[in-house]
């Protein structure tokens, strides 16, 4: 009886888009979205030996005191991440070590103010499924898929999944129905206030970097009334090594060690950051085919 219930809740869903002149793409179930997704992007062998990701770009955001605002995002798994962000000379640092979260904002007089995560800044934190999403080895990391429908997103047809996390959060995905990449992510997010309220990011001009397709502009806050921030990844970097003590607690005395290229520190207080040593140059869709 539940398999009916399902079946005819996607029937309706796609009748949905039919109805609203939406002519719907091949009625494939949510696992043979998943499967073409995955390999869409590179398969999932490949992105199972990825153990570290770094990405070197800048921000624009309307909100900043500056238009340009190079950063350096060091991901490892299972689910570490280091943020560094220079705005105006200064810098500042978001910090996951998989269980504890901490932000570094600069202060007036040179001094650096760190805090630790709030409990909604943790749940994002260990909700974010760093390195590869929600959807690469679902089933392994808990999470299950369902098919919401179809429709058009920026003029092209696209699958609408949800993904149950294993943590209880649910996110929406859409796919695009040509080329099975993701477009568009909806999570839960939080304000600096504490407030909820849904986050949208739009996945874009992807490129391949070691046979991996990955998104090289991220929109963020689409569709809220404002231009949206935009991220702008120029180098990335896979299976850098990262020791686990990059993910500590910001401000904790480290022992010396010579700077790697892609690593948080070497982000120029007055440029961009270089690129990193093991990157590679990221090649379009279409200069690949040539």
């Amino acid at each position: 009886m539940r398999c009916i219930a399902v079946a005819t809740l996607v029937a309706l869903a796609w009748a949905g888009a039919i109805g609203k002149g939406v002519p719907p793409p091949p009625q494939l179930g949510a696992a043979q979205i998943v499967a073409k997704n995955v390999e869409a992007r590179g398969g999932l062998e490949a992105w199972r030996k990825i153990q570290t990701m770094v990405w070197v770009g800048h921000m624009e955001s309307m909100n900043a005191p500056q238009p340009s605002m190079p950063f350096v995002l060091q991901q490892k798994r299972p689910n570490k991440t280091r943020f560094e962000l220079m705005t105006m000379n200064q810098r500042s640092v978001r910090v996951f070590d998989g269980t504890h979260g901490w932000k570094m904002r600069p202060e007036r007089g040179g001094s650096s103010d760190v805090q630790v995560f709030t409990p909604q800044e943790l749940k994002f934190a260990r909700d974010a499924q760093v390195i590869d999403g929600p959807l690469i080895d679902y089933a392994a990391k808990g999470n299950t898929v369902t098919l919401l429908g179809a429709e058009k997103i920026e003029g092209r047809n696209a699958y609408r999944v949800d993904v149950h996390l294993a943590s209880g959060e649910h996110q929406t995905l859409w796919i695009d129905a040509a080329t099975f990449l993701e477009v568009r992510l909806d999570r839960m997010s939080f304000s600096s206030s504490g407030m909820p309220g849904m986050a949208t990011v739009f996945y874009r001009n992807y490129q391949t970097v070691e046979g991996l397709q990955i998104p090289s502009m991220l929109e963020i806050g689409v569709g809220s009334g404002k231009k949206p921030d935009r991220m702008f990844i120029e180098k990335i970097s896979l299976n850098e090594m990262l020791e686990d003590r990059t993910f500590d607690r910001p401000g904790m005395p480290r022992r010396r060690t010579a700077r790697q290229p892609g690593s948080a520190a070497a982000l120029s207080a007055t440029g961009r950051p270089p690129a990193p040593r093991s990157s590679v140059p990221a090649k379009t869709q279409a200069e690949s085919e040539e």
